[in-house]
């Protein structure tokens, strides 16, 4: 291995390994120090004052709201049981409770939420902790710039550019930034192809799909923050670490995430297309998750041919991808061929699938099901989508509950010390083209792009790395602490001086009688300023 890439390894493991509270810039505080609540008068003017949006959809509301109904004591039991309600269909969902225990159990929840919708709602609005989730808005909707992550490791490539790990300086929290350079974006004219695929990403939640965290420009790329998936993406593990595929209950597990994926993507009318092993990837903790991006590449059998469709694409692309996971190859290609486009397509048509001793008679009858080249009786095209897929026999050992709700645990943990992707002199340097002017039009699009934090995603990440809990701190005995005091006028910040002023200005403010008590070292010695971050 060379050394180079040894060295970039070996700092993207200590990243990864250093994360949350320990990699924490140590000015963390100061980047998301609140903001007056005098600041947040606009914010408070604007904000759609919607229930489901504010207390149950968004992370860091969630935990206000409840923070506040706890303070109020009516409110407790409707707390405590609303709570107690998810504990409790997770409960049968383990073991496998009738569904009209679960619609009774919805129908519950449905009606506590109402309740707490009207005058609890409207009371939680004048109170502390509503102006608290205000701060926390504030602090959400900052610019987003280069500056608040540190790059690590160049990861892959792909048309428009390049993917890196990241880690953001206030967090902690590790992630992977794809850049699309704006010169090949111009000169492909992919302008609508790249916007695109960052409000799908932006509109999608799911454990199993790839989510957006920021979307900010730079002077030459684009960049999308991803959800880092530190255990690399399936082709990886299927021709570098493999020789004859995966093994039968690895294959069951991520086939069965892909599904619910898929379902997912589906219910957002959302047709992916392009379901292939280098897009699905693995998080630190084995987990698989969908790689979401606008690609054009044809595979299933009616996109070759120009023939309307909806959701059938996806399907035939299941069937390939549990193909090549159990065989090691694609179905319509030896290992390591790589024939011509026109050749593929043609392959794709007519070529007869061939089964080897590794698949049982579920997997070939699945694969046979998912591969049928009439989308109509195509598995999963027959009338009940991504319910007629799960219910097949192939997925009897997989309970679909569990693993919606992350309650299933995966066979095979990646390595925390390895760095599962290609060396990084094997990947091919990407870099702008010349002759390509980008002018005011440009920049508008830009401006588009650059939307700054994804809500659910930021207020995630501070949830999971703990600075909300570090941070949501109230006075003394529930009371308003000064930065959520209205009558309170902020004060305005000191000017920042150079570090040559601040030295000179200390020697100044130093008697001599003094001089021998300061030789000794101090935290604010010029000897000890750590310029790091």
């Amino acid at each position: 291995m060379d050394i180079d890439n040894m060295v970039q390894n070996s700092a993207l493991v200590r990243a990864r390994e250093g994360g949350g509270s320990k990699a924490r810039s140590w000015r963390w505080k100061e980047m998301l120090r609140f903001p007056h609540i005098s600041e947040c008068r606009d914010l408070a003017k604007t904000i759609e004052r919607d229930y489901y949006d504010l207390c149950v959809y968004q992370p860091i509301g969630k935990k206000l709201f409840h923070l506040y109904c706890m303070t109020r004591q009516e409110l407790h039991n409707y707390i405590l049981l609303l709570d107690a309600l998810v504990l409790i269909l997770a409960w049968k969902s383990y073991r496998k409770k009738c569904l009209s225990c679960k619609i009774f159990d919805k129908q519950n929840s449905s009606f506590l939420h109402e309740y707490l919708s009207q005058e609890p709602f409207t009371q939680y609005q004048f109170s502390m902790h509503f102006d608290r989730f205000l701060q926390w808005k504030h602090l959400e909707r900052r610019p987003i710039t280069k500056n608040n992550f540190r790059e690590y490791r160049l990861l892959g490539k792909g048309g428009f550019g390049e993917v890196w790990a990241c880690q953001v300086r206030a967090t902690g929290m590790m992630y992977a930034c794809k850049k699309l350079e704006k010169t090949h974006i111009k000169k492909w004219q992919g302008e609508h192809m790249a916007l695109n695929e960052k409000e799908l990403l932006e509109e999608v939640d799911s454990r199993f799909v790839v989510n957006l965290a920021y979307a900010y420009e730079t002077k030459h790329n684009l960049c999308m923050v991803l959800t880092m998936m530190s255990g690399g993406d399936l082709r990886f593990h299927i021709h570098n670490m493999s020789k004859n595929g995966l093994a039968m209950d690895r294959v069951y597990f991520y086939a069965a995430e892909v599904c619910c994926g898929l379902i997912h993507l589906h219910q957002k009318s959302i047709v992916y297309r392009d379901l292939k092993p280098e897009n699905i990837l693995l998080d630190d903790n084995g987990m698989s998750d969908i790689l979401l991006h606008n690609c054009s590449l044809l595979t299933a059998p009616e996109v070759i041919c120009k023939e309307e469709y909806n959701t059938s694409p996806d399907w035939w692309g299941l069937g390939c991808l549990i193909y090549e996971m159990i065989a090691g190859k694609s179905p319509f290609r030896e290992r390591g061929e790589r024939p011509k486009s026109s050749e593929m397509e043609k392959r794709i048509k007519s070529k007869p699938v061939e089964y080897n001793e590794k698949f049982s008679k579920d997997a070939i009858d699945i694969c046979n099901s998912l591969l049928n080249r009439d989308p109509k009786h195509r598995l999963g095209c027959r009338g009940s989508g991504g319910k007629e897929v799960k219910s097949h026999p192939f997925f009897q050992q997989i309970n679909f509950r569990m693993l919606e709700a992350g309650l299933v645990e995966p066979s095979f943990k990646p390595d925390p010390r390895l760095v599962y992707c290609d060396d990084v002199q094997d990947i091919e340097e990407f870099s702008a083209l010349r002759g390509v002017v980008l002018n005011q039009s440009d920049g508008e699009f830009y401006a588009t792009f650059n939307t700054g934090s994804v809500p659910r995603s930021w207020q995630n990440e501070l949830i999971d790395t703990g600075c909300f809990e570090e941070l949501n701190i109230f006075g003394p005995m529930g009371s308003r602490p000064p930065d959520l005091d209205w009558s309170l006028a902020p004060k305005s910040p000191k000017a920042k001086q150079g570090l040559f002023r601040r030295m000179f200005r200390r020697h100044e403010r130093v008697s001599p009688a003094f001089e021998s008590v300061n030789d000794a070292p101090s935290r604010n010695s010029p000897t000890e300023f750590n310029f790091s971050d």
